[in-house]
């Protein structure tokens, strides 16, 4: 074990000439990427606004504020309407959306730290990587599955992120609460939560799908399934 790392520190040949070609420089934009996709995903919390207001009782208008955040569990939040005399309401939000969120943020997690892995490689192993054939097909592969996976969550997310919109809307809150049925309650919605940075993580996805995508002829034209073999004429001609 202390050999093999021996050895690996003792090839390290540290370069910025990789970061200026093709491969290096969209794997860079790959890894930041990466990083705004999960972050604006996992980071996010937002909230949403009621008001009802029941004539003829002694409550006061309520204002009810409802928070919501990653991984979207919105079933598991609740509030109390206590609008009626003696009644009390408790009404839960629609939808558990967490399993897009979180496979879209455990892409962008693994795609960051594959391209941590390669950027080392490339910037300190460039040699290694053109010398054995073997790093540029494990690159070309591993970069097509999380082109694929980059398309399968990318679109989970974004059907995920329009029913979050949905469940999260005042308007549609307020359909589910048995209170607001009464003709003679008023329900209004109130400020309508801000969902701006989920739709940038969205679009981030899919500028990640293109990043790899794009990266996989890069990729290809390393391997040696791309590079032809050497002719018989040449291999003569080089001989002694």
């Amino acid at each position: 074990m202390e050999g093999t790392a021996q050895k690996m520190l003792s090839g390290f040949r540290f370069s910025w000439e990789p970061l200026k070609e093709p491969l290096g420089f969209i794997r860079l934009l790959e890894w930041v990427f990466a990083i705004f996709a999960f972050a604006t995903t996992g980071g996010y919390s937002g909230e949403t606004d009621i008001l009802i207001n029941c004539p003829g009782t002694t409550a006061k208008a309520l204002n009810i504020n409802l928070q919501f955040f990653y991984p979207f569990r919105l079933n598991q939040i609740s509030f109390d309407v206590n609008c009626l005399n003696n009644t009390n309401e408790i009404v839960h939000l629609v939808g558990n959306f967490s399993s897009s969120a979180e496979f879209y943020v455990a892409i962008g997690v693994l795609a960051f730290l594959f391209c941590t892995v390669m950027l080392v490689v490339y910037l300190g192993y460039q040699h290694m990587y053109h010398e054995n054939s073997q790093w540029a097909i494990v690159d070309f592969l591993l970069t097509v599955f999380f082109a694929f996976m980059w398309l399968v969550s990318s679109s989970a997310w974004a059907e995920g992120l329009s029913n979050v919109k949905k469940s999260t809307s005042p308007v549609y809150i307020l359909s589910t609460v048995n209170i607001c049925k009464n003709p003679g309650n008023l329900c209004s919605s109130g400020a309508l939560p801000s969902m701006g940075k989920l739709n940038v993580s969205v679009i981030f996805g899919f500028l990640n799908l293109i990043l790899w995508g794009g990266n996989c002829w890069f990729l290809y034209k390393e391997t040696p399934w791309h590079k032809p073999p050497p002719t018989q004429g040449a291999t003569e001609e080089g001989a002694p």
